[in-house]
């Protein structure tokens, strides 16, 4: 997905199909209209629009559990992520992977906690080796940084030379649990420790997001060596549905300083601003319904088998 700078009603758009999607998921699953479970994007969208901006189609793109926001600012058609949730045959992957497990394109997701990153690493340098010099962008949060299979993806990453940007979405919470009581140390230094360069950027705007992944995005690009962002960010919604542990008065603060579409809003006049939440209003709307119209897939039963 390309966006230009100079154009943030097109941002704010992005920011808030991300959104709406979110909120729909939020206030239906309660419904049972949804199999299995969920992980919202809220709060965090800025990460992926200002991030996936500067994806090019050669790109691959590695997400996680909390995939959703990166999958629309990849690209993804809403309706078939609404079907895949639903299990429905329309879907991303025809029902089949539900929230977690998506693949379009060259779009992945997976739910084992750090378990993208190998698979990743390893992508980059299959690429490379065939002469082909795309970058792998692979999303991960801070409870992956207590993950052992991200350590042995990041040293064969800088020691082989594979064109990875690692992206470290610090939400400052696992599940339900603080940051600074899982986490020691410096996180940067994670990365460097193995040769790897990384930038870090405490914001929710989405215009101070794009330039530095842009910086880094090109350094991959043109060295074929891995680079890492950590981009400290809120969200503001649960684990999954319902399981959060913090106080509403943290979350309401949050929420006031730091809503990425409340930023970008302020670079939007009013008109346009309306026309936009009004138009991506009803284009989630549309999709969800159309989901909800969708057939499940029919299951052939085998021979011989007690289907």
């Amino acid at each position: 997905m390309t966006i230009s700078v100079q154009d943030p009603s097109a941002f704010y758009r992005a920011l808030c199909r991300i959104r709406s999607f979110e909120e729909t998921v939020l206030e239906n699953f309660p419904k049972g209209v949804f199999f299995g479970t969920t992980h919202t994007y809220i709060g965090q969208e800025a990460n992926a629009v200002g991030v996936l901006a500067h994806c090019q189609p050669q790109d691959i793109v590695f997400s996680n559990h909390r995939c959703h926001g990166h999958f629309l600012a990849y690209g993804g058609d809403p309706h078939a992520l609404f079907a895949e949730l639903m299990g429905k045959s329309t879907g991303v992957c025809g029902g089949r992977g539900g929230s977690q497990h998506l693949q379009w394109k060259n779009f992945y997701s997976n739910g084992i906690q750090g378990g993208i990153t190998p698979v990743a690493t390893g992508m980059a340098l299959a690429e490379r080796l065939q002469g082909h010099s795309p970058v792998v962008f692979t999303f991960i949060g801070d409870g992956t940084l207590g993950e052992g299979a991200l350590y042995e993806s990041l040293n064969l990453a800088s020691l082989w030379h594979a064109p990875v940007l690692f992206v470290l979405e610090n939400n400052r919470i696992a599940q339900t649990t603080p940051v600074d009581i899982a986490v020691a140390g410096n996180m940067a230094a994670r990365f460097s420790a193995f040769g790897i360069p990384a930038q870090e950027l405490d914001s929710s705007d989405v215009l101070e997001i794009y330039p530095l992944a842009g910086k880094l995005v090109d350094e991959v690009r043109e060295t074929q060596t891995p680079r890492a962002l950590i981009l400290h960010t809120c969200r503001f919604g649960p684990h999954s549905k319902g399981d959060d542990t913090r106080s509403e008065e943290a979350i309401e603060r949050m929420k006031t300083q730091r809503d990425p579409l409340h930023l970008q809003a302020a670079r939007v006049n009013d008109e346009q601003s309306i026309q936009i939440r009004s138009e991506i209003s009803a284009e989630i709307a549309a999709a969800f319904q159309a989901a909800l119209a969708d057939p499940f897939p029919v299951i052939h039963a085998v021979a011989g088998s007690s289907i």
